[in-house]
């Protein structure tokens, strides 16, 4: 199969380099991230977050030699920024740097295509170094490979043929992870699968690792190239620098490599050099894939119990002595030679299922800003943020800080926020809710907002959070139609039923049943809000919602009236209540001295509760509307008052949009300076500041801002809403931030996934598989939408004409169950009967209204 042309959605000049880290590898199998200059950093396969980990002198490079014998060698790298040059005695710590490099590189982008363009008037060759790992919606298996795929184009800029070599080389780190342990008696094999498809290579492993660390493991480095192979089983026995510098002068003599013997060294080099004959002006590619397998994750939940943190962090990550709960893609492959044999065999498909998808989303009629920020963000789920136990459970931290996950538990209260884990793969999103309803849920409706590992101890944590509970029923409520199995949501049901009820507790959440929540909320701020406020208000409707419309599908009528009554009556009374005429605000109400709250709602000290801090009072809180924007997501509409709901995104945008932030006053964490845009996350226009008012109200979260403005592109705020996302993605311009890495408490925070969302508002996108209703709005031109429902993906043309608008479904990938088509303003149009349309195929209707 011919290679397919990558999809470009994104391009770097030389000054926006420096931050660039793509992620290579699978869905919770860990990564190794593709740099701006085409090095190879951050590598986080071993059950733990690395950032600035390389193994000693792993690199690839390239050799060419021209008619008359000249001669260059040249690290496939461009040059290194000046930035990264540190004086002292060490010069330059960046890994390789001592390495002869290209002068001038650029970058190109379409996540989880990476490209870094070379070259250097010296050399007689360019060379793009690419690398991807399978993103293919609704194909979880195809997704979670742990591996790197990298592909070495060079190009002969010469009228003569020349003779070229590629080589990659990588240390033998089995046992260190970049933090913990240590190599021993490490040792690497050369293997070759022989046949049509040969594969031909190196298994890095260990005899001295304790096979139950964390760190055992194997690498593997293979090439499916067909020419001449030499390789190194090891480099030189002798201490630095001698083995590079040996390395490198047998390498650029002549592009082969003679053999060393492995002595004692603890890390040793794995390096295979493959030789081409480029004619003139040709071009000729090389592929290689870095695999891995490293079985024993660790829980994050240590042995000896666990104390939350004031501030997420210390004892949250791996390496705490938590028992073992295993890793899933462990359990498909032997080891990691198994991975790069298999990833080969099927990589023509996989790479291109991958640029149909990404094309069809590149290509769609939606702003770029919009496309960038809603792909380059997905690239989270392929990180040490996210994982799957052995026995297929899938988990997340909240971020990363850089050799630890940040706030353990997939937390409802953040993971609450994103839709792109449903949209894109439901499998998983349908295993979350398994663990959060079955294994995190008390009887009496209480779910522990952190779930603790293994599942046995998921309840351990012993505290609930209003807005992640509400959350997480909407959630359900959302996998249920995306699904259309109403025998999964029958299974969950009765502690998604309890959840809601918990609500109405004495004491609690709405202890007086009046649709408000006015209790001690707990919620993302990380402390308890008291009082009617419009986070937990608009939460809590839009749960009602959900519940309601599950609880008739679960034949419990009884339920549904009272959840649709409370939602009546809670509407009504907030927005006549905290509505203010431009935004909502809290009504704060003191818990009474000396009264005990019920178990598992406060976390703070009840002395520091009766000082009241952290209420949002008369403030303008950016995410206000975050179930607003949910209940838009899941299709339930408005749960608030429209008109109230389009004011407040209104003022949200006026009172809390900074143009800079020179003049910006900020006591906690920075996220954004200088000339750099943002919504703060809370501000008070009208006055009435409480003393001790929001601790997080001078920050910049990410997550918020999109959740912000998404609402606002349901609202019809197009304008004001692209003003938003394309502020947040002006930061992360790699120059000064990672593109694929937006930053909250941690690198990688899951709340930015919201940016998926605003697929789904600009399209109108909606999909129950109960039904086999597609929804979309109705374009006022022609237009070409991708779409994606966790099972399939595909594209909606739209062509309007007088009074009638002509509309083609195609499948791109997966199984899709149709029998209606809704354009959201313009009608409907039924098909004869329920169909199941496969990929490759389509479907065309015409809808008048």
């Amino acid at each position: 199969m011919e290679q397919p042309a990558w999809p470009v959605l994104r391009r770097y000049d030389q000054d926006h380099l420096r931050m660039i880290a793509l992620p290579l590898g699978g869905v919770g199998t860990g990564t190794v991230s593709l740099g701006g200059r085409g090095n190879l950093r951050d590598w986080e396969i071993m059950n733990r977050p690395a950032k600035g980990f390389a193994p000693p002198d792993s690199f690839f490079a390239v050799y060419t030699e021209q008619p008359g014998g000249k001669r260059h060698a040249r690290a496939l790298e461009g040059p290194i920024d000046e930035a990264d040059y540190i004086t002292g005695q060490k010069g330059c710590g960046e890994p390789n740097h001592g390495l002869p490099r290209f002068r001038s590189c650029s970058f190109s982008a379409a996540y989880p295509f990476g490209q870094a363009e070379l070259a250097d008037p010296d050399l007689p060759v360019t060379a793009v170094v690419q690398g991807f790992n399978p993103l293919i919606p609704g194909d979880v298996a195809a997704s979670s490979i742990p591996a790197a795929i990298l592909r070495f184009v060079v190009t002969n800029t010469t009228a003569a043929p020349l003779r070229v070599a590629v080589c990659g080389t990588i240390a033998n780190v089995v046992g260190y992870d970049g933090t913990l342990g240590a190599p021993a008696g490490n040792c690497n094999e050369y293997r070759k699968r022989e046949g049509e498809a040969p594969v031909r290579g190196m298994l890095l492993s260990s005899e001295g690792v304790d096979a139950a660390a964390e760190q055992a493991g194997t690498i593997a480095l293979a090439t499916d190239a067909a020419g001449e192979l030499t390789w190194r089983t090891a480099w030189l026995d002798e201490p630095a620098p001698w083995p590079l510098r040996d390395f490198w002068q047998d390498f650029s003599a002549d592009g082969r490599l003679e053999a060393r013997d492995a002595g004692e060294g603890a890390t040793p080099h794995a390096s295979l050099a493959v030789a081409l004959a480029l004619p003139a002006h040709g071009s000729a590619s090389v592929s290689f894939v870095i695999g891995w397998h490293f079985p024993n994750r660790m829980a994050w939940t240590p042995i000896g119990g666990f104390a939350e943190p004031a501030f997420a962090g210390g004892g949250d990550g791996p390496g705490t002595g938590g028992p073992r709960v295993g890793n899933h893609y462990a359990t498909r492959y032997r080891d990691a030679w198994e991975v790069v044999e298999r990833t080969f065999a099927d990589l023509p498909r996989l790479e291109a299922d991958t640029a149909a998808f990404v094309r069809a989303l590149c290509e769609s009629d939606l702003p770029e800003a919009v496309k960038e920020a809603a792909l380059f963000n997905v690239s989270t789920l392929r990180t040490q943020i996210c994982f799957r136990t052995e026995d297929g459970s899938f988990h997340g931290f909240e971020g990363g800080f850089s050799n630890e996950g940040c706030c353990m538990g997939s937390c409802n209260h953040v993971w609450g926020y994103e839709h792109a884990t449903a949209s894109l793969f439901l499998e998983l999103s349908q295993r979350m809710r398994e663990v959060q309803f079955l294994h995190a849920t008390d009887d009496d409706g209480l779910m522990h907002f952190r779930v603790h590992l293994p599942l046995p101890r998921a309840r351990d944590h012993s505290f609930a959070a209003a807005d992640g509970q509400m959350a997480s029923i909407l959630k359900l409520y959302r996998d249920w139609q995306l699904s259309g199995d109403s025998a999964w949501l029958a299974r969950l049901w009765p502690k998604a039923r309890a959840c809601m009820e918990f609500c109405w507790i004495p004491g609690g959440w709405d202890g007086d049943r009046d649709g408000v929540m006015e209790g001690p909320q707990h919620n993302t701020l990380d402390y308890e809000l008291f009082g009617p406020n419009p986070l937990m208000a608009a939460w809590y409707l839009a749960a009602l919602h959900a519940a309601e419309r599950m609880a008739r599908a679960m034949d419990d009528a009884a339920f549904a009236d009272r959840c649709r009554e409370l939602a009546r009556r809670g509407r009504a009374w907030v927005d006549e209540h905290l509505f203010n005429g431009e935004y909502y605000e809290q009504q704060v109400r003191p818990p009474v001295p000396g009264a005990a709250a019920p178990r598992g709602l406060v976390m703070e000290h009840a002395e520091r509760r009766l000082r009241m801090p952290d209420q949002l009072g008369a403030g303008c809180q950016v995410d206000q509307l975050a179930g607003q924007y949910a209940a838009h997501v899941c299709g339930l509409g408005y749960v608030l008052g429209p008109e109230q709901v389009r004011r407040t995104l209104h003022s949200i945008l006026r009172y809390n949009y900074r143009t800079e932030f020179h003049s910006h006053f900020n006591h906690l964490r920075t996220f954004a300076l200088g000339d750099e845009q943002a919504l703060i996350y809370a501000s008070y226009p009208r006055g009435g500041e409480p003393p001790w008012s929001l601790r997080r109200k001078s920050e910049i979260w990410n997550g918020s801002e999109y959740t912000a403005a998404v609402g606002m592109l349901y609202a019809g705020q197009v304008e004001a809403g692209l003003q938003v996302i394309e502020a947040i993605r002006n930061r992360y311009d790699g120059r000064k931030r990672n593109p694929f890495s937006e930053i909250e408490c941690g690198e990688h925070y899951v709340r930015s996934m919201a940016a998926w969302s605003a697929l789904l508002a600009l399209t109108g996108f909606a999909y129950s598989r109960l039904t086999g209703t597609l929804t979309f709005n109705a374009a006022a031109r022609r237009a070409d939408w991708v779409w994606s429902n966790g099972t399939a993906w595909g594209r909606c043309r739209q062509t309007p004409f007088a009074g009638a608008t002509e509309a083609t479904v195609t499948v791109g990938g997966g199984e899709l169950e149709l029998r209606e088509l809704v354009l959201r303003g313009r009608g409907s149009a039924s098909l004869p009967r329920r169909r199941t349309v496969p990929a490759g195929d389509s479907v065309t209707v015409t809808v008048a209204r």
